[in-house]
């Protein structure tokens, strides 16, 4: 397994507000995870910050190599959980941090498994043999809408309430955590991305450039795509294959 990830700025944005970890535990073992902070001046930077350094720490200090899918499932799950109470602490405790908040993207592959806990709008796609599967399921407004049947996918993309988020790490004493699992085969890509990529490539191109490059170049690609495109907001995508 190889992993490569990249943050941008972005070309509208003063400061980037995403933040991004991964590790290699064995050659079949990988961990990712991206957040895309939200509030404040400062809030954003600093929600995504602890959260991916708490995170990366205690997945690191706490895995064993004998531990069962469940139990790697319950590890990811705990930790989440304390990185959203060590956020909703640290704005408790700063009048100018309240309120702040991230997504989040933790992803955990191990052999031919795929586990990946979900909060925001963040997105895990998996891509295989020329089609692309969003394995996670926004926590927006939007997608509410969608659910109920009054937006349309296509409409969902241009709406103007896109990024009105309905979850996040931070905001509340606790949280809500989608878990995802799923297959991993030789030749299958992940994409982990905040919604800085999401939003302005589409997934036939996600598709293409993954299947066009490699290493490095991937993830300058994807950035670059999203900057081609308008670079609205800060851009995160980290690939796993």
């Amino acid at each position: 397994m190889e992993i490569f990830s990249k943050s941008d700025v972005g070309l509208v944005r003063a400061q980037n507000q995403d933040d991004f970890r991964f590790g290699v535990i064995a050659p079949n073992c990988v961990w990712a995870v991206v957040c895309d902070g939200m509030g404040g001046a400062n809030g954003g930077n600093i929600a995504s910050a602890t959260a991916v350094d708490y995170i990366s720490t205690k997945i690191t200090d706490l895995y064993k190599s004998d531990m069962t899918k469940e139990q790697i499932r319950e590890l990811m799950a705990e930790i989440v959980l304390n990185a959203n109470n060590q956020i909703f602490e640290q704005a408790s405790h700063d009048p100018e941090l309240a309120g702040m908040g991230t997504t989040c993207e933790f992803v955990f592959v191990k052999d031919t498994t795929v586990l990946v806990v979900h909060v925001g709008d963040s997105r895990t796609y998996s891509i295989r043999g020329g089609k692309i599967k969003q394995l996670t399921e926004d926590h927006s407004v939007v997608q509410e809408m969608v659910r109920r049947g009054e937006l349309t996918y296509e409409e969902a993309q241009r709406h103007p309430n896109k990024n009105f988020i309905t979850r996040a790490l931070g905001i509340k004493t606790s949280v809500r955590l989608d878990y995802i699992e799923a297959s991993f085969m030789y030749g299958d890509v992940l994409l982990i991305c905040s919604d800085g990529l999401s939003n302005h490539v589409t997934t036939g191109e996600m598709v293409k450039i993954c299947h066009e490059n490699r290493g490095e170049d991937l993830v300058n690609k994807l950035i670059d795509s999203a900057k081609a495109a308008g670079g609205s907001d800060n851009i995160t995508a980290t690939v796993i294959y």
